[in-house]
């Protein structure tokens, strides 16, 4: 098979279409339809979904919660400090210390030994270690005996994408709602970033869903940094993909197995990885939950095992996500790669808005 240059998946979008602020509704925003076996499209918007769905159709969604984890600190000199929680470590730390896995900045300016601190007094935090892929273990302590995840859901902010621009702090709490699904577990604070296809629903349309037959099944993938990181290598089959942890209930599993006659409908690329990785592997329901770490890189020709549909999101140049939503446009072949490029130049000539608070696609 020949390899898929990466530049096949770049484009160009004018600035002025990177949605910086959600819809007002978030079931407001537009939806472009995908008929893949008629090959037509639909400009609708997102509150017309269930006429798209019907009865016996399964919903799978990933039901992870964004942490509010950056926090900003200063060191002993003043200098200011800002630190993004990307995941707790289990491994022995000293006494009341937790161990978290970090992108600090400024990077460069802090070596491993390296102090800082909340203006307040919430946390002190000390670099314990380095790493080749620019994160750094960080060592807290907290005087009052909170978790970090405790500390940073309360002055924490939102760990908004880079493209989303924000000048002053005015729109924080519209961001605590918004950059985050209204399904979204609190038990489960795994998200560096929001699993954004899920951002257009509302109580109301699921509810609504839910009258028409329309099931919904829960899963949880642990997002992470490697979503927002371009391919840099010169073909798809190169790059080195991100891992990511991932939960399947006993539940979603036998959903996905043995689906009834309804098709499986996955709510963004986040679903599609944890379902795919799960069903390379397995062939029959566990009698238990099933967690394990996807590596799996979803690109064309890829054939899908358990996804009949997909609610997705328009995504950033020569990114891991514009591969996978190619090879479901067509899979087994790579036709998709020219179609996808064909529908986003439609979208941007119609002036769709691209990225997290975008819109989105609903590819049948």
């Amino acid at each position: 098979m020949t390899a898929l240059p990466t530049r096949l998946f770049d484009y160009a979008l004018p600035p002025e279409l990177v949605a910086q602020a959600p819809a007002e509704r978030r079931d407001r925003s537009r939806l472009l339809v995908v008929d893949r076996g008629s090959r037509s499209v639909e400009h609708r918007v997102f509150s017309d979904l269930p006429g798209f769905l019907r009865r016996g159709d399964i919903l799978f969604r990933n039901n992870a919660s964004v942490l509010p984890a950056r926090l900003r600190a200063a060191r002993p000199t003043g200098g200011a400090v800002e630190c993004l929680l990307l995941a707790p470590v289990e491994r022995p730390g000293a006494r009341g210390t937790q161990l978290w896995r970090c992108l600090v900045k400024p990077g460069r300016r802090l070596p491993a030994g390296a102090t800082f601190s909340a203006a307040a007094g919430d946390f002190a935090g000390q670099i314990v270690a380095r790493s080749e892929d620019a994160t750094v273990l960080v060592g807290f302590t907290t005087p009052s005996g909170e978790s970090m995840t405790e500390v940073a859901r309360r002055i924490g902010e939102v760990p908004l994408p880079p493209y989303i621009e924000r000048t002053d702090q005015s729109q924080s709490e519209r961001d605590r709602e918004r950059y985050q699904t209204v399904y979204a577990d609190p038990a489960r604070p795994v998200a560096v970033a929001a699993p954004t296809a899920g951002l257009h629903f509302t109580p109301e349309l699921l509810s609504g869903l839910e009258g028409r037959g329309v099931r919904t099944e829960n899963l949880t993938l642990h997002v992470g940094l490697g979503t927002f990181r371009p391919m840099a290598t010169d073909t798809v089959e190169e790059h080195a993909i991100h891992r990511e942890l991932y939960e399947i209930p006993v539940e979603a599993q036998r959903a996905l197995l043995a689906p009834g006659g309804g098709r499986r409908v996955a709510v963004g690329t986040t679903s599609v990885r944890a379902i795919e990785d799960f069903l390379g592997a397995h062939r029959s329901p566990l009698d238990r939950a099933f967690a394990a770490e996807a590596g799996l890189f979803v690109y064309p020709p890829r054939a899908f095992l358990g996804v009949d549909a997909l609610i997705t999101n328009f995504h950033q140049p020569r990114s891991t996500l514009l591969c996978l939503v190619a090879a479901f446009l067509a899979p087994g072949s790579t036709d998709g790669v020219a179609w996808l490029m064909e529908l986003y130049a439609e979208a941007i000539a119609r002036k769709y808005r691209f990225f997290s608070y975008g819109d989105a696609m609903l590819i049948l």
